[in-house]
């Protein structure tokens, strides 16, 4: 696999941290990427903030492009129509390339009429605008990213790493994308089904959150645990543990087990020779074809079509 060129288009307004995320995060892949920021006329582009960007190459880096990125932008330029230049510049993107949105970088898509029957999603906030002036797009404020194969349109600021992260993932696998993560010392990983807005994401004390039991979680993998098992270490009753477990992670203590289930499994199909019953044994599946079912609803391959995609290039011999 030849280096993956990503080419990041900054709009005038663009926030600052998000610009910097597809180089951060495609920077720590070891090679496997190259990032080129452009703007749509070569020229440097403002920011939200008190200072503008000088960009190194104009629109025609586009045509070169596997991957293109819009970051967001100040919400006070947002507009119906595409922002001028928009148009001519994405019309070179070549037709394989994915195309990937962070927060208002979605009203582009749509005004360019790239995501008119597709799911997608956009920071929560703006969604009642986004819905008025783009009904033909299918839209999921709820969910931190969305993945609908060559357009991929993710939620604010943080959400940003999670589409990139998830990206490297697809591309090279869990081993390549927990490298990433730990050079760039973020999470490793955050479905994109996970809620965008969390009404108490910070526990009111070190005594009173289900961190702890999380990470007892994480150690015990290949126990059978169950909601009663978590509450009972968390020292909670069960609708008190499923409700501050939720307002904390964003999904439910049953979906985080099995998402990190098949994390783990993933990461074994990667690095070891282990047959598919070991490995569901290993990380909490009851059976092989249990752990079959949950891979194929969770990324549509099975277990063994998983590791020939990824074995060879993190095998330990390799």
């Amino acid at each position: 696999m030849g280096v993956h060129r990503v080419v990041v288009l900054a709009l005038d307004g663009v926030y600052p941290f998000e610009l910097g995320i597809p180089s951060r995060v495609f920077g720590a892949a070891g090679g496997r990427y190259e990032v080129l920021t452009c703007s749509v006329d070569g020229g440097p582009v403002t920011t939200n903030s008190d200072f503008s960007v000088t960009v190194e190459h104009g629109p025609e880096a586009l045509g070169a492009a596997d991957t293109v990125l819009l970051p967001p932008f100040d919400t006070s330029l947002l507009s119906r129509d595409l922002p001028p230049g928009v148009r001519d510049a994405l019309a070179v993107v070549p037709p394989g390339a994915r195309i990937v949105s962070i927060c208002t970088g979605a009203f582009v898509l749509a005004a360019a009429g790239l995501l008119d029957g597709r799911p997608a999603t956009t920071h929560w906030s703006l969604a009642d605008v986004f819905r008025s002036w783009y009904p033909r797009v299918d839209l999921d404020p709820d969910v931190l990213f969305v993945d609908d194969g060559s357009v991929l349109s993710s939620a604010g600021a943080a959400s940003g790493l999670d589409v990139c992260l998830h990206l490297v993932r697809r591309d090279h696998g869990t081993a390549v994308a927990n490298s990433v993560a730990r050079a760039c010392v973020v999470p490793p990983w955050r479905e994109g089904g996970q809620a965008q807005y969390i009404e108490h994401p910070v526990p009111e004390g070190p005594t009173n959150g289900t961190s702890a039991t999380r990470q007892w979680a994480l150690e015990n993998l290949h126990e059978p645990l169950y909601l009663a098992d978590l509450a009972g270490h968390a020292r909670m009753s069960l609708r008190t543990f499923a409700r501050r477990f939720t307002e904390e992670v964003g999904t439910s203590p049953g979906r985080w087990l099995t998402q990190q289930r098949l994390s783990r499994a993933r990461q074994l199909l990667e690095t070891t020779d282990l047959a598919v019953d070991d490995v569901a044994g290993l990380v909490g599946f009851a059976t092989g074809t249990s752990l079959r079912e949950h891979l194929h609803a969770a990324i549509g391959v099975s277990p063994l079509a998983y590791r020939r995609t990824f074995r060879g290039a993190n095998s330990p011999s390799a």
